[in-house]
């Protein structure tokens, strides 16, 4: 069953602007041009638009499985539980739990590209890396799971210990692991886990390595193993999967949603998006890895920056010449003096799409 949600151009129109003075007001503070890229989502079903319809595959993707209100641009702003960054909260931390890939140069050097991913993604917010701990400093309870053979930890425990971790200056703080997640006993996995009002949330990258469900997965334990509680010798030299194009471009996309409902945007049901919600891992390949008009009009309420600016910032990362070894290790003061290149074949239909973006930002 396909169904394309084709919204429209009025509503389209409404949820990105609204018919309210004071937030049409809001709008207007954009440049002709900023307007001009924004309101190509309103011509979404044209052919060769910057921004598309959703395509919903089945009845197990997310909007039929999860009926939800959609959030236009004047239901988040009246929202009086959203957060927003202030001169002294905002910083966006990232804490990694547990190892990630080879551990060593190669780990640091991954974890900091998350980081200036992000940097670039929420364009005029400091993101900063918290120094790594292990899943015992956590403290956090863990089990084996029944059906895929492999530890998981509890999101719950990794929420409370983030909450005790959080910086003072803190927007928000995400905690990343490579290792699988689960949120109560019944439960047989979750990606992540947030708690919006605390803002802080915990997401794994652990089932976006490509062979997660086959019998070959290195993750499986070998023999059946009924770890006693406190006993963390077993995430010791626990397997993580190798850091390739596929997770790098996975794990962007799965950090910046996480961190965009930590400034109350919900899942998105107008356009194409990042904040699509999604229930398994082909959906969330199909999203993309920006924001559509409308949630990127929430973004930029949040934080305010030069749209223009942003998509340079993301384009350039995803440009960015790895191998000059001067570059990246003096910008990011990274603690290794090796360097690998950035993976970022995976990023090519989006770096087409931003040269886009900046062509329609830049036309006169």
């Amino acid at each position: 069953m396909m169904k394309v949600i084709q919204h429209t151009a009025e509503t389209l129109h409404t949820a990105l602007v609204s018919n309210s003075q004071d937030l049409a007001n809001v709008y207007k503070k954009y440049t002709k041009e900023e307007r001009r890229l924004l309101e190509e989502g309103i011509h979404a079903r044209q052919p060769g638009s910057l921004f598309q319809s959703i395509t919903v595959h089945s009845d197990s993707d997310w909007i039929p499985a999860h009926p939800e209100e959609p959030q236009d641009f004047e239901s988040f702003y009246r929202d009086p539980y959203r957060k927003t960054p202030d001169a002294s909260h905002n910083t966006i931390y990232i804490q990694t739990i547990g190892s990630f890939g080879e551990v060593g140069a190669q780990t640091d050097q991954y974890v900091e590209w998350l980081r200036e991913y992000c940097q670039a993604f929420f364009h005029g917010l400091s993101v900063k890396l918290l120094p790594a701990v292990t899943v015992s400093e956590t403290g956090c309870s863990f089990r084996v799971n029944s059906d895929s053979h492999n530890l998981q930890i509890l999101t719950g425990d990794l929420l409370q210990f983030l909450g005790n971790k959080k910086p003072k200056d803190a927007f928000c703080i995400v905690g990343i692991t490579m290792i699988d997640l689960y949120p109560k006993d019944s439960w047989n996995f979750v990606f992540g886990q947030a708690s919006l009002s605390m803002g802080m949330g915990v997401f794994s990258f652990a089932r976006y390595d490509d062979n997660f469900y086959t019998r070959s997965y290195a993750g499986r334990l070998k023999k059946r193993l009924e770890p006693k509680r406190g006993d963390y010798s077993v995430f010791e030299g626990y397997y993580t999967p190798p850091i390739t194009g596929t997770l790098l471009l996975r794990s962007c996309k799965t950090m910046t949603h996480e961190i965009g409902h930590m400034f109350g945007i919900r899942h998105c049901q107008w356009l194409n998006c990042v904040m699509q919600g999604s229930n398994h891992l082909e959906e969330s390949d199909r999203r993309p890895l920006d924001f559509c008009p409308i949630c990127l009009h929430k973004l930029h309420v949040s934080v305010g920056f030069k749209i223009a600016d942003r998509y340079e910032a993301l384009l350039h990362w995803m440009e960015e010449d790895q191998s000059d070894p001067s570059g990246p290790e003096k910008a990011s003061g990274c603690r290794t003096a090796f360097h690998f290149p950035k993976p970022t074949e995976a990023f090519h239909t989006s770096k087409l799409w931003l040269r886009r973006c900046l062509d329609t930002l830049y036309k006169r």
